[in-house]
């Protein structure tokens, strides 16, 4: 009877004493694991091309940096086109799924920051502290209510890139001013035998480029709030200043100043044509800096002017808009990690912010960044001494109507039976179909 007892003593003494020891191992291992960072993978989907030649900042250089300053981060990055990417990360974002960063255009636009943050998709950056040092008007375009939902890259500009030598060899003295000289410009380089325009109608988004610097300056120089307009019913894009708008830019393909089968080219494939001294000029914005300062079949200088739509002796008006940025997905779970990556990519200190302005094409929205980029200069001082300009006017529309103008265009590009008249009802038709909805 007593062995009996002594056994169940030893029995629970050298349990108590195996308790002990796993609770000491545990601590110890908890102990071991404290301060290790979890590896995690952060994705990221933006629209837009490759760089043409030397490494692309966001494909190349930001993963890299990003993984050196924080060795558990690994940052995924693809780029693509921009219809492509919009379907792809609006299907993605509806399913609560999506990259974990993506490209966010301002305004109300079909991938605006105001239209996905209101849907609930974007996540609130507003603590952002580097939001201070960024220009109040980007923050507001990229706002909804007092939150900031994305990251502005800059501001650009769309224009005209042209060809200084081919400019000079037609005898073209000085950029043109008003939409009189600039045709006169077109038609010696056409009668030198010079392409004067090539455009990537294959895209069809290219149509936009020339139509809405026209417009800045027949419709929103007029108006600045007519889009306010349409939307009430006060207004509407039959107005006869946006259908003189697309009769100019119609006479240009009409007068042959724009390559012949522009709708047989993509985007890329005009930059070239552009680049190997082709063309004279092609009519894009800041960001494609990169592709259309690449080197080419023969060496000249590249310019940038707004495409003048004014009357002469009135003053030119561009289209300068917040650029697109980057905006995080509310449904993320690596909220912490991302603030860390951003945190350090836009502190106007770290290696990372450096370089990415040294490697930028778009404006900076910065406070304290000088212009980096001198092909911008006349434009961008232009701009900065009479603020005569307007966002992008698809920014303000539902999605739909650009692309109304875009596919009815095309088709008097085509040489089909369509009137700017048609242009313009048509788009206004698309418009009173979604601003209903």
């Amino acid at each position: 009877m007593k062995m009996k007892v002594l056994t169940i003593a030893m029995v629970s003494v050298i349990l108590l004493l195996l308790v002990a020891c796993n609770g000491e191992n545990t601590k110890e291992s908890s102990t071991s694991n404290e301060g290790k960072e979890e590896n995690v993978t952060i994705t990221m989907t933006l629209s837009g091309n490759k760089a043409t030649e030397g490494e692309d900042f966001e494909l190349d250089v930001l993963p890299r940096m990003v993984n050196e300053k924080f060795p558990n981060i690994t940052l995924e990055v693809q780029k693509l086109p921009d219809t492509q990417f919009e379907t792809s990360v609006k299907t993605k974002l509806s399913a609560g799924q999506g990259p974990d960063i993506f490209t966010i255009w301002p305004l109300i636009g079909p991938m605006g920051a105001r239209s996905i943050g209101e849907a609930g998709y974007l996540a609130d950056l507003s603590d952002l502290p580097f939001l201070e040092n960024i220009n109040p008007g980007a923050i507001d375009d990229m706002s909804l209510d007092g939150k900031a939902y994305a990251i502005p890259r800059g501001i650009d500009m769309l224009g005209t890139y042209y060809n200084e030598s081919l400019f000079e060899e037609a005898g073209i003295e000085e950029i043109p001013q008003d939409w009189n000289s600039f045709l006169e410009a077109c038609k010696k380089l056409k009668d030198a035998g010079i392409t004067p325009i090539v455009m990537g109608d294959k895209d069809s988004w290219w149509i936009q480029f020339g139509i809405y610097q026209l417009v800045a300056n027949t419709v929103y120089s007029d108006d600045p709030e007519f889009d306010l307009k349409l939307r009430s019913g006060e207004e509407k894009f039959t107005n006869p200043n946006w259908v003189e708008a697309i009769s100019k830019y119609k006479e240009l393909y009409d007068k042959g100043y724009i390559v012949e089968n522009s709708l047989g080219l993509g985007g890329p494939q005009a930059i070239q044509m552009f680049v190997d001294g082709k063309a004279a000029m092609v009519f894009d914005g800041t960001w494609e800096y990169a592709p259309i300062k690449a080197q080419g079949a023969v060496d000249f200088e590249r310019g940038f002017f707004p495409l003048p739509g004014n009357d002469e002796g009135e003053p030119v008006w561009q289209a300068v808009a917040t650029a697109a940025g980057w905006g995080v997905n509310a449904n993320s779970k690596h909220q912490e990690e991302i603030k860390q990556i951003l945190n350090y990519w836009f502190d106007q200190d770290s290696d990372l912010f450096k370089k990415w302005i040294e490697m930028e094409s778009s404006i900076s929205a910065f406070n304290g960044v000088e212009l980096e980029n001198e092909i911008f200069k006349y434009s961008y001082d232009l701009y900065q001494s009479n603020g005569n300009s307007t966002y992008f006017a698809n920014q303000m529309w539902p999605g739909g109507v650009a692309d109304t103008l875009q596919s009815t265009f095309a088709e008097i590009i085509a040489g089909r039976n369509k009137t700017p008249e048609d242009v313009a009802e048509a788009m206004q038709n698309k418009f009173d179909e979604l601003w209903k909805q």
